[in-house]
């Protein structure tokens, strides 16, 4: 199906990761630097071995809390040369710059490239409660094509959307709210291990339970908590990886295909993008959904993660809820550790990026006190909807 698997060239040598605030003092673009610097020494890089920034979705949409650095300011403020930078909102949703970012490598215009994520959705709600309403979007990044006929139907927040993905996997298989909790209580326990996690205290059943329902059967503890943070990760070619600091983590696959129409409600409700791009993924490897020894998986709502642990084939179709049950499977000392630092849900909403900067310490056995047994792959995803990209993470 695919005359040459590009992406194997590609390694993560370096990761980073500024404060997680709710809110931080500091300005998106420290934020943004103290990340970047970050990652460039783990790498054992200089600045001027950078030759390529990329992340998602970019300065498109005008500074705002969702994304207020965008490839060019950060090129600037670090003074970097560099060959090739991308961003932009359309593409496979949060893990798109490194996406990006390992093709640009592989085609040969890069040996380093930077990959950032930078979010201060929290302490813009503090002088606007209104700052994450799709009404606000509507005249913003998609103003042309989705948002635009969602919000006259009362559409007013993505927990609406994505309320409709778990009824109807409710009704299908038989899932319950007991279940989804699951997802919750488990990140809520991996994040008391977590120090920059955002919710450290303990939450039990009847917490989640008493929580307020914000659309149903979405209740408040499924939905991913706002933060102020920046990640950033850099990729490199192959062969030069080999004299970083670290033993080089291999991109060994990606999945990002969408095969159905982008849209959040003509999309399959049971699947998403999710599905397209974990058949993509697993078609360009011959390692198997039993090699994965850690999953960090997209928590932006609890059902979001219980369906891409179906579409990665870690559990049979229909049966995440079943799996989850009781929480063992996916702890910490459990057959397939999930979102280990906490996930969105209580660690915070780095979107995206900080999936790829948690499965990059795990596999390198940098995780302190939430540390997993020792493995060699990960699976990580990101995105829901028509959203949706995935990685498989190799360390050599």
């Amino acid at each position: 199906m695919f005359d040459r698997l590009y992406e194997k060239d590609v390694a993560i040598t370096g990761i980073g990761q500024s404060e997680v605030g709710r809110p931080s003092q500091l300005s998106a673009m420290r934020l943004t630097v103290d990340a970047c610097l970050e990652a460039i020494e783990d790498a054992g890089l200089q600045r001027e071995d950078i030759d390529g920034v990329a992340c998602w979705p970019g300065d498109n949409n005008n500074g705002d809390s969702f994304s207020p650095v965008g490839p060019n300011a950060l090129k600037n403020a670090l003074g970097l040369q560099v060959n090739w930078f991308g961003g932009g909102y359309e593409g496979p949703g949060p893990l798109a710059g490194i996406i990006n970012g390992t093709m640009a490598i592989a085609s040969g215009m890069c040996r380093h490239v930077l990959v950032f994520r930078t979010i201060t959705e929290s302490s813009t709600r503090q002088h606007n409660k209104q700052a994450s309403a799709l009404t606000n979007k509507t005249q913003g990044r998609d103003g042309s094509f989705a948002w635009q006929w969602y919000t006259p139907f009362n559409v007013l927040s993505a927990a609406n959307l994505i309320a409709m993905y778990a009824q109807r996997h409710f009704h299908d298989y038989g899932t319950t709210s007991e279940q989804l909790a699951q997802i919750a209580l488990t990140c809520r326990r991996h994040a008391q291990l977590n120090p920059k996690a955002v919710y450290r205290s303990p939450m039990s059943m009847d917490d989640y339970m008493q929580s307020r329902m914000i659309s149903t059967p979405i209740r408040m503890f499924d939905c991913d908590v706002h933060c102020d943070a920046s990640t950033a990760i850099v990729l490199s070619r192959r062969d030069v990886a080999r004299d970083g600091r670290h033993p080089p983590i291999r991109i060994e696959a990606m999945g990002a295909a969408l095969n159905q129409p982008w849209s959040w409600d003509q999309i399959s409700l049971t699947e998403g993008a999710a599905f397209d791009a974990g058949n993509m993924m697993w078609a360009r490897t011959d390692l198997k959904p039993k090699d994965v020894g850690s999953a960090q998986l997209y928590d932006g709502f609890s059902i979001l993660t219980m369906i891409w642990l179906e579409a990665l084939g870690l559990c049979p179709r229909g049966e995440s809820g079943r799996f989850v049950e009781g929480g063992k499977r996916i702890a910490l000392d459990g057959e397939l550790p999930l979102n280990t630092n906490g996930g969105q849900l209580s660690g915070g909403r780095t979107h995206g990026l900080g999936y790829v900067h948690e499965a990059c310490l795990q596999l390198w056995g940098r995780a302190n006190g939430r540390q997993i047994a020792d493995h060699q792959v990960a699976v990580t995803a990101a995105g829901g909807g028509p959203l949706a990209g995935s990685l498989l993470l190799v360390r050599d």
